[in-house]
């Protein structure tokens, strides 16, 4: 394309927010305007569905649950008097219960402060918060922070091993909606284990965010733990960031939880405006669209050029790949949706995978993010006339110039400087452009039936676990993967018995492998003994 009519093209799209300084451009991603004159009146119903999403429509008919994280922002639009008053009383909660534990007036038994917070939770009750804490935590918080965000026990004695002579300041917040996720209970039982083993009353130490009424809450309650903070029905997972399950380890850690909440209302508004050219969202769906056909054709890699912004692309990961990752439409029609999300941060990847982005296969598209402020404070040149942010300024627009020379396509999401309000509304932002494009291509953003499936998949396994147990404990020799599946009735399950019974093994637990590990049908396979 002609570089005046580029340059033309990319002031016709270049979105520009003035009270957040914040920049979308999408004039580097070639769609043409009878395209997007096609798209219209598919943009007049997502403008249509995202009014009635937050009025209050049923959004999960699955769980029959209204979807309203955007209330969490601007409580004056929740639909009704109560649930604006669980909000805002939750917030002052928040900020009331963090003045206590920075001054002291909550405190530790055996120490005059809580010195560090030790975040359990897993999926959204991590993502957001870990992504938070990269990008805006203090060099010198008030609470240094940490994360258990797996089932791992390598990984989970790693945390702890680290804090342990600091366990009897550390504050634990568990994070889960329903109490029943599997991770985040067992990263709750193991650290528990760990305070007792210290001859620590675990309950003196501990907060939870979750539901009222949840299996985690009444736990909670029953232990007397210090407080619990409440998760709301309307607010999934992983839109959950701007809720308790985000603001109460940001505010812990001394970021402006105030301050977050008004990028993030700031960039709602901006995204109710019903006109395409004009909503910073809408043009993001365009682009996505545009990109993979509808269809998710191609993947979505975002680069941040930014350390703080590290893990964005993670954070995202989830926030579209489980809204959009979709086998059926709202019609019921098989359709295979969604957009693959990966990425790191530049000039990182200049050294990593820009080489195949420029030159290997064209199955992507990019999303840069700029931050224009370098640092705080003066830069030395480290060449005449050029600052290491200089370099980092031009090896983003040379990226994008290069990918877009041999037709790879690429947004550009510029904002001022790294801060807990742009931060807000960039959540905002690409929690918003999620919605649209789910009403472009007609699927459910709120509903996530494989990642049941999956955790029925996972209790089925384990109820297996426990039958091959008690089977070998009823039995007075050693069988074969064969013959063990057939005595426990489960001929079809032989792989599923052979993992299992090679995992039992290794870790010295309650079944002993003895044989050939090449031929697994060979394997002798017995009760381990405990004498």
């Amino acid at each position: 394309m002609d570089v005046t009519v580029l340059w033309q093209r990319y002031q016709d799209w270049l979105y520009y927010h003035d009270g957040l300084g914040l920049y979308v451009d999408i004039s580097r991603i070639r769609f043409d305007d009878a395209f997007v004159e096609q798209l219209k009146p598919k943009f007049e119903r997502a403008f249509q569905d995202m009014t009635a999403l937050e009025g209050g429509a049923i959004a999960n008919p699955d769980e029959n649950r209204m979807v309203g994280h955007y209330w969490l922002r601007n409580p004056d639009l929740a639909p009704t008097a109560d649930v604006k008053q669980e909000i805002v009383e939750t917030i002052s909660k928040i900020e009331d219960f963090v003045k206590k534990i920075h001054d002291g007036t909550i405190h530790p038994p055996t120490a005059p402060k809580f010195t560090d917070l030790l975040s359990v939770g897993i999926g959204g009750s991590a993502l957001g918060p870990e992504f938070v804490a990269e990008a805006l935590s203090p060099d010198f918080p008030p609470m240094a922070v940490h994360f258990i965000d797996n089932t791992d026990p390598a990984g989970l004695d790693r945390i702890l091993n680290r804090l342990k002579d600091r366990l009897k300041s550390t504050l634990v917040l568990v994070a889960t909606k329903s109490g029943g996720t599997p991770e985040t209970r067992n990263g709750m039982l193991e650290v528990k284990h760990a305070y007792e083993q210290l001859g620590l009353n675990f309950a003196d130490y501990a907060i939870a965010v979750t539901m009222a009424g949840s299996k985690m809450d009444q736990y909670a309650q029953s232990e007397r733990w210090l407080t619990c903070f409440p998760m709301f029905d309307w607010v999934g997972g992983r839109t959950s960031e701007l809720s308790a399950v985000g603001l109460v380890p940001a505010a812990l850690q001394g970021i402006n939880i105030q301050e977050m909440l008004t990028g993030a209302r700031m960039m709602d508004d901006a995204t109710r405006v019903p006109d395409l050219q004009t909503n910073p969202a809408a043009l993001l769906a365009l682009a996505w669209y545009y990109t993979g056909n509808g269809k998710g054709e191609k993947d979505m890699v975002i680069l941040p050029y930014k350390d703080s912004l590290l893990l964005f692309s993670r954070y995202l990961q989830q926030l579209v790949m489980e809204s959009l990752g979709k086998e059926t439409d709202l019609d019921g029609h098989t359709v295979y949706q969604g957009i693959a999300v990966y990425g790191n941060k530049g000039s990182t990847d200049q050294h990593a995978y820009v080489q195949q982005l420029r030159e290997g296969v064209p199955n992507f598209f990019v999303t840069f993010i700029e931050v224009l402020e370098d640092r705080a404070g003066a830069s030395i040149e480290v060449e005449p006339g050029a600052t290491s942010g200089d370099f980092l300024s031009g090896l983003l627009q040379g990226t994008r110039a290069a990918l877009y020379d041999n037709h790879r396509d690429s947004i550009t999401v510029t904002v001022p400087k790294v801060t807990p309000r742009t931060v807000g509304a960039l959540i905002a932002l690409y929690e918003r452009t999620v919605s649209f494009y789910a009403s472009l291509v007609n699927v459910n953003a709120y509903h996530q039936p494989g990642v049941e499936a999956g955790k029925k998949a996972a209790a089925s396994v384990l109820d297996l676990q426990r039958q091959v147990v008690t089977t070998l404990k009823q039995t007075s020799h050693p069988l074969s993967l064969t013959e063990l599946a057939a005595k426990m009735g489960a001929a079809d399950q032989v792989e599923t018995i052979y993992k299992i019974v090679r995992h039992l093994d290794a870790n010295q637990r309650d079944v002993m492998v003895t044989g050939n590990l090449q031929q697994p049908d060979s394997l002798a396979i017995a009760a381990r003994s405990r004498t």
